[in-house]
């Protein structure tokens, strides 16, 4: 399993996965189509999947125009909201590109309709990656722009939370360095948090980029998934780990910082 990533817009993420055993490759959230296009014309692989996160016209705005030039593509996502979907999934579905593993995970709240992926290659070399969207970010979450906390909780606690903690993550922005900053501000004494923001900041002077992850590593920087630690609790003066996601979320929606 082959993981290309590729820069879209002013921060966004595509990702071209690839089985490399049969060549069959999928996209997520194909935004700039004929950057896709000349990636996997350049690798060398068949495209046969897209794989769309959720509706929102940074990640899926770039289906129809993908699927006018690549014939035959099954395009894979929950909401009705997609354009060009072709293969409405549910939370616990699963299929195969190439003979890599594809299972759904259902994550409401950013959207009603937001998905992330887990691929697993079939060997069990590794936990495989998770494809993450705007659910999950690198010490960070999405907006709660049509759900609330207890869904943002069951999405990253209970459901990627859950995940193997080797499993890479890949999300839908570069927003690490910033999400970092207000990781610092919830627990100041937290050394894996300084020391990513300082691994972050320099990869970002370099113009390169922060992700993946791994759900590991997730559960020690980044707040949103620390709800239950007590540092974390203390910065929202609440104990109720949903409350403390809720308050999270309002802190992060009116954080400014100058020193990123």
């Amino acid at each position: 399993m082959e993981v290309k990533i590729l820069s879209a817009l002013s921060d966004n993420y595509m990702y071209l996965i690839i089985d490399k055993e049969t060549n069959k490759a999928a996209i997520v959230d194909p935004v700039e189509p004929e950057k896709v296009l000349k990636t996997v014309s350049d690798s060398g692989v068949q495209l046969t999947t897209v794989l769309t996160t959720h509706h929102h016209w940074d990640h899926a705005g770039g289906n129809v125009d993908l699927v006018s030039k690549a014939s035959g593509l099954t395009v894979c996502g929950y909401d009705e909201r997609i354009g060009g979907l072709t293969n409405k999934v549910n939370h616990g579905d699963s299929f195969t590109i190439g003979k890599l593993l594809v299972n759904c995970l259902y994550t409401p709240c950013h959207t009603s309709g937001h998905i992330c992926y887990h691929v697993v290659p079939p060997s069990g070399e590794s936990d495989g990656a998770v494809f993450t969207g705007d659910t999950l970010f690198l010490a960070g979450c999405g907006k709660f722009f049509e759900g609330t906390a207890d869904q943002m909780y069951e999405a990253l606690i209970k459901k990627l939370g859950s995940l193997p903690d080797s499993t890479k993550v890949y999300c839908g922005h570069e927003y690490t360095v910033s999400n970092l900053v207000f990781a610092k501000n919830v627990e100041p004494s937290n050394q894996d948090i300084e020391n990513k923001l300082n691994w972050s900041r320099e990869r970002r002077s370099n113009c390169e980029t922060t992700i993946p992850s791994t759900i590991g590593e997730e559960k020690l920087i980044n707040p949103f998934m620390r709800v239950n630690q007590s540092s974390v609790q203390q910065f929202a003066k609440l104990t109720d780990p949903i409350k403390v996601m809720a308050a999270l979320r309002e802190a992060k929606n009116n954080f400014k910082s100058s020193s990123l």
